[in-house]
């Protein structure tokens, strides 16, 4: 058996999205590089004052909000990110400590590209199954890079979200049907210690890599539960761009009007470790009890988580009790280019 299923039903206690304020359109980027054709419309840019920690924190505070509970019952916090502030330091002390969920729980970070939130979401799903923890949070945060004249520089966005996982009742919003993860050594992209900058290998960005490891993922657990593109009510995949998740969608024989809610990459740019979590944050701001939502999200090095959720009454409740996602995106402050290279630090090459 190929599926991750735990031995109790587990579900989404909150979960809450953060996006900082400023925006800096890819117009702007091309003008500075003699670029005239875009990926995507804008992306989120972190102010001076925000990293991936920060992200962290507004995120995890709105799935308090949404949670009700008491932040000490939370027994874990995982935070997954490939631009934490520290080199060697946890994040996921920073962030226990901002909410009050110190000092008895578990905290550690987590690393795989793109999709080390929903690795640790995985981690929160087995530790709270396995009865060690009434509830875990599982958090995706990244203020993501990009050279400059890259083209990972237009889309290179930042944002987050959190999840807090507990077993399935009453309170939890949308429990998980099963799960299941794919993974190979595939080098699409990488960034070696001490350099500012990732690099990617081209020819290995899409089929070999995004392409084979999401479509696989998405058809395995669809196998597994014996579901069919047509079963879901919404589909969230990993959003480097617009392009992919639309391409990924085509192939699986799903309608892009069930992907549209949830692709942000457009207005806010690829909050890599945040990119899904966020996606599937706007879907739960609008989906109504009995939806059934895919979840699939891809990490370069390479490999891919897949989810099948399904939407609880609690949500009726739960969703308006902290800013959604549209809200984060409506509020935005174009900047120029000379002030998006100093709040990114540009001039470090």
């Amino acid at each position: 058996m190929k599926l991750l299923k735990p031995a109790k039903d587990i579900g989404i206690v909150g979960y809450g999205a953060y996006v900082p304020m400023y925006r800096i359109r890819n117009e702007e980027i091309g003008r500075v590089w003699g670029v005239s054709s875009f990926p995507i419309e804008e992306k989120a840019v972190p102010g001076l004052d925000e990293d991936a920690v920060t992200i962290g924190i507004e995120a995890a505070r709105n799935a308090l909000k949404r949670a009700k509970i008491d932040p000490r019952k939370i027994r874990a916090i995982w935070f997954g990110s490939e631009s934490k502030p520290y080199a060697v330091k946890p994040s996921s002390t920073i962030i226990a400590e901002a909410i009050g969920a110190t000092p008895d729980l578990e905290a550690a970070d987590f690393e795989f590209a793109c999709k080390a939130g929903t690795e640790a979401l995985q981690a929160a799903i087995g530790f709270v199954a396995s009865g060690m923890a009434e509830y875990a949070m599982a958090i995706g945060a990244d203020t993501a890079q990009g050279r400059p004249a890259d083209h990972l520089e237009f889309t290179a966005g930042a944002g987050g979200a959190a999840f807090i996982i507990g077993e399935k009742s009453s309170e939890t919003l949308a429990y998980f049907e099963g799960s299941y993860s794919y993974v190979t050594d595939t080098p699409d992209f990488w960034r070696r210690q001490h350099e500012h900058y990732p690099r990617h290998g081209n020819r290995f960005t899409g089929e070999p890599a995004y392409f084979h490891h999401v479509i696989t993922a998405a058809k395995t657990l669809m196998d597994e539960l014996g579901l069919k593109p047509s079963d879901f009510d919404y589909a969230v995949f990993h959003q480097p761009n617009v392009k992919f998740p639309l391409t990924a969608a085509k192939i699986l024989g799903i309608p892009k009007e069930k992907v549209l809610p949830g692709l942000l990459t457009g207005r806010i740019g690829n909050t890599y470790s945040g990119a899904t979590m966020v996606g599937i944050s706007a879907v739960l701001d609008i989906a109504k009890p009995g939806d059934r939502i895919l979840w699939v999200s891809f990490g370069s090095g390479a490999g891919s988580d897949a989810f099948s959720i399904v939407v609880q009454d609690a949500i009726e409740e739960k969703r308006d009790l902290a800013p959604k996602v549209e809200d984060y995106i409506k509020r935005r402050r174009v900047i120029d280019y000379a002030l998006y290279a100093k709040a990114r630090r540009k001039y470090i090459l």
